[in-house]
């Protein structure tokens, strides 16, 4: 298995445990960030639950890649939408950031699952 692959893989499935596991918690910072981004806190849950259910994916795809590469491209989807979100808020530049970055690490783990 390719170690960047691996790496990609662990690094996004802890991102991913802490952001989703807060969502679907409620954490207080996500509630705001819900009202902020015009989400309601259920939406917020389902896409912490999608983020929960990708770092699955992520991790089964130490087994088996076709698996982690598509947790990758969700991953990928739901950073779209975050983007986008932040764009349609009037969110200053600096925003987009943290999810532009992980959306370019998405994509990194996707290319290296598909280069296996």
């Amino acid at each position: 298995m390719h170690y960047t692959f691996i790496g990609l893989s662990l690094t996004l499935a802890a991102v991913f445990l802490a952001t989703g596991s807060a969502k679907l918690l409620r954490a207080r910072w996500t509630v705001r960030a819900a009202e902020h981004l015009g989400y309601t806190v259920r939406s917020f849950q389902l896409i912490g639950f999608l983020e929960v259910a990708a770092v699955a994916g992520l991790l089964a795809g130490l087994a088996w890649a076709p698996l982690g590469t598509a947790a990758a491209v969700g991953l990928l989807a739901l950073l779209v939408g975050a983007l986008l979100a932040h764009r349609r808020a009037g969110d200053a530049t600096a925003a987009l950031i943290p999810p532009a970055w992980l959306a370019l690490a998405c994509t990194a783990t996707a290319a290296a699952g598909l280069a296996q």
